[in-house]
């Protein structure tokens, strides 16, 4: 039986770029940073109030023979990341307005705060081919 998700992966150009957003900038806590027998460098994050998910960087800059990928998906995956298309996910934050001062302050890339059906939204973008809802919910 599973019992829950404990990693994720977030593909990213650059890893000490996404280490620079999502540490100094979002806040969260490096779990493991560690250079493997094959090079491939092994850095997961978790955000601070959820311990138990550890978010991998995977860097994606490589030729991609750490992940067995072949050129074809190198070079798609690649094409998808330096689009900025990558939509990781949804990020919560009890406070949608502060949260995006906070972050435009730090020179995040950030849409204006916009209310919708599901709350109040922001949409950030890492840096790093990935973009996020950031969402304060609507309480129900």
């Amino acid at each position: 039986m599973v019992t829950k998700l404990s990693h994720t992966s977030f593909f990213v150009t650059d890893q000490e770029k996404a280490y620079d957003f999502y540490v100094n900038k979002l806040g969260f806590k490096v779990n493991t940073d560690v250079k493997m027998d094959n090079g491939m460098r092994w850095l997961t994050l978790n955000p601070p109030q959820q311990p138990d998910l550890e978010i991998v960087l995977m860097d994606a800059s490589g030729d991609g023979s750490g992940m067995g990928w072949d050129a074809e998906t190198q070079k798609a995956l690649r094409l998808l990341l330096d689009k900025g298309v990558m939509g990781a996910g949804v990020l919560h934050t009890p406070d949608c307005r502060a949260t995006y001062v906070e972050l435009k302050a730090k020179g995040v890339n950030i849409t204006e705060p916009k209310e919708q059906f599901y709350g109040i939204e922001c949409i950030v973008n890492d840096g790093c081919g990935n973009w996020f809802s950031m969402t304060q919910p609507k309480e129900m």
